[in-house]
């Protein structure tokens, strides 16, 4: 299949319109359609209904492939123009929201210390999107976090060879309301709060929390952000509960210490992390790069790596 062909048809899923997929793409609508028609005719089978634009079964089945595919592609590309470019001192570092840890923050002002012309651009994002800028070569260094047994790698999205190192883990603590009745536990067992309303949110997806212990964990509120401070804002409201590091909450002990939540009155202007017992999990931290030839990025890689 031709990958332009290919992109083509991503576009004009992703928008459910030919008009709209010819303006990112800056092509005519005529050529949208001509591609569309021969990507169809190269498979012998439709691939998207005209009205409403919309996948076909075969179209459905093909989108679960060109992502990783076209991932893939220009993960190549960018492997063969970073053996070639010269080590720079302006680096990009794209991480997840909750991966700039106390750890990282620190070793990450040691390499700067260490190299007074080393200049980092902080780039936060989605999982997904920090493996796509390393594999496409849109930043250097990437920082992905998420829950994990000890010593297991997080589960990342295929995109061609990639180093990954683990950088931290950390312990795991339920986040929930100061006046809850289990805030004062010394500990807390996932499986004991599978009726309780959760915070469903890109930090704690709650799909995780089923793949690990079953059914339950009704959703509370839906948030589709990743702003820490409007997480806890939340929970400080008994909107639901969630699963934090316990870096996330400043000033916290581990075990129900309470933090001031703005804008909130009485009890509910306060947080309480109480650690998760059961299963066994951490916040784990990992690096993310390509090949790295000697230079700053080398040398930041090997400080963050610890």
């Amino acid at each position: 299949m031709d990958p332009h062909l290919l992109t083509t048809f991503v576009t004009v899923a992703r928008h459910s319109s030919f008009s709209a997929a010819a303006t990112e793409l800056g092509y005519t609508q005529s050529a949208v359609s001509q591609q569309i028609a021969a990507l169809e005719t190269d498979l012998g089978l439709p691939l998207l209904l005209r009205r409403p634009v919309e996948p076909t079964e075969a179209g459905r089945r093909l989108l679960e492939h060109a992502g990783p595919l076209l991932l893939r592609l220009r993960a190549a590309r960018a492997d063969v123009l970073r053996a070639a470019a010269r080590p720079g001192h302006r680096l990009r570092l794209a991480a997840t929201p909750l991966a700039v840890n106390p750890v990282v923050a620190a070793r990450l002002a040691r390499a700067r210390a260490e190299n007074a012309r080393l200049e980092v651009s902080l780039h936060t994002c989605g999982r997904d999107q920090v493996v796509a800028m390393i594999a496409e070569g849109r930043a250097e260094l990437g920082l992905a976090d998420g829950l994990a047994a000890p010593s297991d790698p997080l589960r990342l999205p295929d995109a061609g060879p990639m180093t990954t190192i683990g950088v931290s883990e950390e312990e795991l603590v339920v986040a929930l309301p100061a006046g809850h009745p289990l805030a004062g536990r010394a500990a807390l067992r996932l499986a004991d709060l599978v009726d309780a309303r959760w915070l469903q949110t890109p930090l704690c997806p709650l799909a995780r929390l089923r793949d690990l212990v079953g059914d339950g964990f009704p959703v509370g509120l839906d948030y589709h952000g990743d702003n820490v401070h409007t997480v806890l804002n939340l929970v400080a409201a008994d909107h639901g509960l969630t699963l934090l590091p316990a870096s996330a909450l400043p000033g916290a002990a581990p075990a129900a210490s309470a933090l001031p939540a703005s804008g909130l009155p009485g009890d509910a202007a306060a947080v309480c992390g109480v650690p998760l017992a059961a299963p066994r999990l951490v916040h784990r931290v990992e690096l993310l790069h390509g090949a790295l030839p000697p230079g700053p990025a080398a040398d930041l890689a090997a400080v963050l790596s610890g």
